[in-house]
């Protein structure tokens, strides 16, 4: 199949230019020696006069009491059934170790993600860094013939969920282990509760949530501490605000947003005349459709604008106000190219003012979103 036609803007700042861009001194990360975070000016919340800057950690951030580099690696579309063929594995586990020396030690998988093979290929790549990075996985679905067919969190199946996934990842306890979805069969309480009994016996050293509500998350936290809820939260996705994020700030739990350039919308790659393959997930997602794109088009014109002002590309603009939003946040970014990957770390050496947030904020309030997930939508598990 053709790839998805992308016709740019004159005027804008083409991910695809981004090395150029880059290499220029205080872009991003330096060429030889890149270690993410470095700069002098690295501020935790990544604005210049917030109170988070005064404690801030120049290298890592906090998820509860997880301590992570600022930007992780979603391992997803490493392996095939996503966005494109099935990359070659040894070039993913060379993107992955590319990654550790870069300073990244958050890497996020997932047993549904091939299925098994996402879990595999990262514990190949990870195996000589045990004890040196964190990896996430997930749980929550059943298989047959190589095929998800059902969620399914009933605790026989976390136990055996957790055995396969410390088997391809290679460790002996899974750093970060998601509830993947929530199962509507299975009380939050058996989930927490299962999970705490693998905690004490080892196998898992942290609790996590994705796509739950606000009071999924209390109940599951009050039974077992929750260390992260991963959700998709960017620019053009923003109504995790409305209660999943407040929540997390109020109980000490990180948030890790998945999606967080709106699968490249915000790289500025496409328009309404964009058109995607049947194997690519964007065909079936609301905001991708032309209609959708069309009237999104005020967003990408707001990026480009900001890109241009603080000198970066799209990408590192749009997850740099992530990292801006709180403290706590630490994006998962996924990319099978290396360029793009130096690209997403160059993020964290965006800055912004108060006020120049404020008026970030102000104008995102002008535009109107089509395709986005509605406000009520965070109140109920996904």
């Amino acid at each position: 199949m053709k790839n998805s036609e992308e016709i740019k803007s004159k005027d804008s700042v083409s991910r695809r230019n981004f090395i150029g861009k880059t290499m220029l001194a205080g872009a991003g990360i330096a060429a030889s020696s890149m270690i993410l975070g470095t700069g002098s000016n690295q501020a935790d919340a990544q604005t210049i006069d917030s109170k988070s800057t005064k404690s801030a950690n120049k290298n890592f951030r906090k998820l509860g009491s997880l301590e992570v580099s600022p930007i992780g690696l979603g391992c997803m579309s490493m392996v095939a059934g996503f966005y494109n063929p099935a990359p070659l594995r040894s070039e993913m586990i060379r993107q992955i170790r590319t990654a550790v020396e870069r300073g990244v030690t958050f890497f996020d998988t997932a047993e549904v993600y091939g299925p098994f093979t996402s879990e595999e290929v990262v514990g190949e790549a990870l195996e000589p860094f045990k004890g040196k990075v964190v990896i996430a996985s997930k749980f929550g679905f059943n298989y047959e013939n190589g095929r998800t067919s059902g969620r399914n969190s009933r605790p026989e199946n976390i136990r055996r969920a957790v055995e396969g996934s410390l088997k391809r990842l290679r460790i002996d306890a899974v750093d970060l282990y998601y509830q993947h979805r929530a199962d509507p069969n299975v009380p939050i309480e058996d989930v927490a509760g299962t999970v705490k009994e693998l905690i004490q016996a080892g196998k898992i050293k942290h609790f996590g949530l994705s796509e739950m509500s606000p009071e999924t998350i209390r109940k599951a936290h009050a039974v077992q501490k929750v260390t992260a809820v991963q959700s998709e939260y960017s620019l053009l996705e923003r109504v995790l605000e409305n209660g999943v994020i407040p929540t997390c700030e109020e109980l000490g739990i990180g948030f890790v947003p998945w999606g967080p350039t709106a699968r490249a919308f915000l790289a500025d790659r496409f328009n309404e005349y964009s058109r995607f393959a049947q194997e690519d997930r964007r065909a079936s997602v609301s905001y991708f459709t032309p209609e959708a794109i069309k009237a999104n088009l005020p967003l990408i014109a707001l990026v480009r604008e900001w890109a241009l002002r603080k000198d970066v590309t799209p990408v590192q603009f749009s997850l740099g106000w992530l990292l801006a939003q709180k403290p706590f946040i630490v994006p998962i970014p996924g990319t099978t190219n290396p360029y793009h990957l130096k690209e997403n770390l160059g993020a964290v050496d965006v800055r912004f003012t108060a006020d120049e947030l404020k008026e970030i904020r102000a104008s995102l309030a002008q535009i109107k979103l089509q395709g986005v997930r509605s406000p009520d939508s965070v109140l109920v598990n996904q």
